[in-house]
């Protein structure tokens, strides 16, 4: 495993968040990648200091993380959420590419979206195992070592639906001309009821939702990172043809006006 250089997509406030914690991303074993992302750790020593609220853009991904005591799975997440950070803690996480958690389980992803549910619940018991060894060492590759021998333990067969999923998710990621899932439909020559339907078993949300989070999670990505381009080029590039449309959707994911989120940033 090596250790991932890309900046972190959907963290708001990243120049703050900096004063306040470290988040370390790792790419995964070769053998792993069709499954998993990256693996994420965040560390912050606070003692002595005030709480710090941690607000994130979910992408279309589920999540299993560590915590001690309290280590769960989490389904696609609909809407910002907030994590408050205090005294002196580590969170070890694990992020799966979009539909790559379904082969694991093959459970409706729907029936996760949304959800925080005991790791123990879909894995049993020895995931209590495997929190108390994460959480017994310092170094953090030697913490990714022991998530992947546990993740090789129950590597799933190859899944050729899940190399399709991939395929029209990189589409959607990448291209910001598609702006409809019938653009995906006409470029993947599949019908909008087959995309809804496998996007609801393997990714648990619908094609539209994730074409216009990756809209969103990459305007939200310029302006944290303090290089917005100008506002007529950034929306005409995400593909929206009209300025309230966009700062609408806008709104409605982070809370606040695309000017005020840049006014708190600063």
């Amino acid at each position: 495993m090596e250790t991932n250089n890309k900046k972190p997509s959907g963290l708001l406030n990243v120049q703050t968040g900096k004063e306040h914690f470290s988040l370390d991303l790792y790419s995964p074993s070769q053998e792993l990648n069709l499954f998993i992302e990256h693996y994420w750790i965040v560390n912050w020593d606070l003692r002595g200091q005030k709480p710090y609220l941690s607000e994130n853009l979910p992408h279309p991904s589920v999540h299993l993380v560590f915590e001690k005591n309290q280590s769960s799975i989490y389904g696609v997440v609909m809407k910002k959420f907030s994590i408050l950070l205090k005294e002196k803690g580590t969170v070890f996480g694990i992020k799966f590419r979009p539909g790559a958690f379904y082969p694991f389980v093959r459970q409706s992803m729907d029936h996760f979206t949304g959800q925080a549910i005991p790791s123990q619940d879909i894995f049993g018991e020895v995931m209590n195992e495997l929190e108390s060894g994460i959480f017994s060492l310092t170094d953090q590759k030697e913490m990714i070592d022991l998530a992947e021998s546990f993740l090789f333990s129950i590597i799933p067969n190859k899944d050729e639906t899940l190399l399709q999923i991939h395929a029209i998710i990189e589409k959607m990621k990448s291209d910001p001309l598609i702006n409809t899932v019938e653009d995906i439909s006409e470029h993947f020559h599949l019908s909008v009821r087959t995309l809804q339907r496998l996007f609801k078993k393997y990714v648990g949300i619908s094609p539209k939702w994730v074409i216009r989070r990756y809209r969103l999670l990459e305007v939200a990505d310029q302006l944290s990172n303090g290089h917005p381009q100008p506002w007529q080029q950034l929306i005409a590039d995400l593909g929206y043809y009209d300025q309230s449309h966009f700062i609408r959707d806008f709104k409605s994911i982070v809370g606040r006006s695309p000017e005020e989120y840049i006014r708190k940033s600063i």
